[in-house]
């Protein structure tokens, strides 16, 4: 048994991990990170990244097919899955060994191997004991299932989509957020035939409402089926694919049941709660500033309660670092942390929906003004339709940017900023918005509830 010794001890090298380990390296600290499986964790591996990749390559197919309304003459053959999964894990095998070479730089020590919380200070990988002043835990999330419904077979999480040899020619989609609207967006776009079943009125039911209902709109063109306010009863599998039963009597047969229904912390006997950790259904309780009930130990990312987005974990690791360090850093409350979800067409927001803010003001303080990317040239040009929807305070800043349609996840960093800095409507008129760029619709919903509109009535 030997011991190793250091200022941090970060147990998980993923998204809030290895932030958090760079931004303690940057400020003078020793860092030991540890990680079981690859440092990068599940955004790299087998979630943001990898999706995307299929994402991108799903937009191809449709732009193939779609080429002559542009002029030009190209014929698509088909979905090659293998070529596909050589392109997605070569952007994975880039983007790590990056990460690999940027966290040895930083003089980083990287222990590989599961590790337990055994003391406030201690983590114990195999029989090594790695001691920290300070102690973060960022041990990340998996693909929850619903209860006594088992993976397994044709029943899959996002893990196993990612990986499938072929294209199902029908699947239902179980659970209508994030994952589930990214993967019914790829499969269709590949060709297979997708119903979507959500238990909550509305797709992405996280979203504002409108935005919601734009994108049921947009799934429903594209031939995606879905089913909302309906719950999952059961699923039947044989070798020829699956029988899923709704409780309103529905049943539907596919090749493949993908399980989306959100992720859960991975928590489970890491020895948390013997070391007298605070936990709430798994997840890690801290207080703003991410310090967990045991003095000197802290908690990142999925683990902690509230929107589970592999930027969020990003800066929270940031954060521990910075608040270790004594700087003092800014709480960003997770409601002003941008959201994008990568399907066709895109969805992004920061912010108050329309609904929170009448929640918080009162529906006589605030006023709103939707946007259509239909008087936008640029996304004329790109061939989307969309909206861009403000939320503002009467006389006061904007709280809330809703925004759907392609690429309008390019946009949210200017919106972000807007919302955090608290900006007015009429802070921002005067200032230009290139053109011709999708930009310009947040530049003309500004102008608009600063009074001042030029392209709108």
């Amino acid at each position: 048994m030997s011991e190793q010794n250091f200022d941090i001890v970060v147990l998980g090298g993923g998204s809030g991990g290895y932030a958090a380990a760079l931004r303690a390296s940057e400020l003078g600290f020793t860092v030991g990170l540890i990680e079981k499986d690859k440092v990068g964790g599940t955004c790299l591996h087998r979630g943001c990244i990898p999706t995307k990749a299929l994402l991108h390559a799903a937009e191809v197919a449709d732009v193939s097919r779609d080429s002559a309304k542009y002029g030009i003459n190209a014929t698509f053959e088909g979905v090659d899955v293998a070529g596909v999964t050589t392109y997605r894990e070569g952007i994975v095998a880039k983007k790590y060994k990056g990460l690999l070479g940027l966290v040895k730089a930083r003089g980083i020590t990287t222990i590989e191997g599961a590790g337990r919380l055994v003391s406030p200070t201690t983590v114990q990988v195999g029989e090594d004991m790695i001691v920290g002043k300070h102690v973060i835990l960022a041990t990340g999330s998996y693909s929850r299932s619903l209860p006594g419904l088992e993976i397994g077979g044709r029943v899959i999480t996002s893990e196993q989509a990612l990986e499938l040899d072929f294209v199902p020619k029908k699947v239902v989609v179980l659970g209508g957020g994030v994952i589930g609207v990214e993967f019914a967006s790829v499969w269709k776009s590949f060709g297979a035939d997708v119903t979507i079943v959500e238990a909550l009125p509305h797709l992405v039911p996280n979203e504002d409402e409108s935005i919601s209902k734009s994108l049921e709109r947009a799934f429903r063109r594209r031939g995606i089926d879905f089913r909302l306010g309906v719950r999952f009863a059961g699923v039947t599998q044989n070798e020829n694919g699956v029988i899923v039963s709704l409780e309103n009597g529905d049943t539907i047969d596919a090749e493949l049941l993908l399980v989306a229904v959100g992720r859960g912390p991975s928590t489970a006997n890491l020895g948390y709660e013997e070391v007298g950790v605070t936990m709430d259904r798994g997840f890690v309780i801290t207080n703003e500033r991410l310090a967990t009930s045991v003095p000197g130990v802290y908690a990142v990312g999925d683990i902690v309660p509230g929107l589970q987005l592999a930027h969020r974990g990003f800066q929270q690791g940031i954060f521990v670092a910075e608040e270790i360090a004594g700087l003092n850093p800014v709480v960003i409350a997770d409601v002003n942390i941008p959201k994008v979800t990568y399907c066709d067409p895109e969805v992004a927001s920061v912010g108050l929906s329309e609904a929170n803010a009448v929640e918080q003001y009162g529906a006589e303080s605030i006023t709103t003004y939707d946007y259509s990317l239909a008087g936008n040239g640029k996304s004329e040009i790109i061939g989307t339709s969309g909206s861009v929807k403000v939320v503002r305070v009467n006389d006061g800043p904007v709280v809330g940017v809703h925004m759907i349609g392609a690429r309008v996840g390019e946009l949210i960093g200017e919106a972000q900023l807007i919302v955090n800095w608290e900006a007015y409507p009429e802070d921002i008129a005067p200032l230009i918005h290139a053109h011709p760029t999708q930009n310009e619709s947040l530049g003309e919903a500004f102008l608009y509830l600063a009074g001042r509109p030029l392209h709108t009535l």
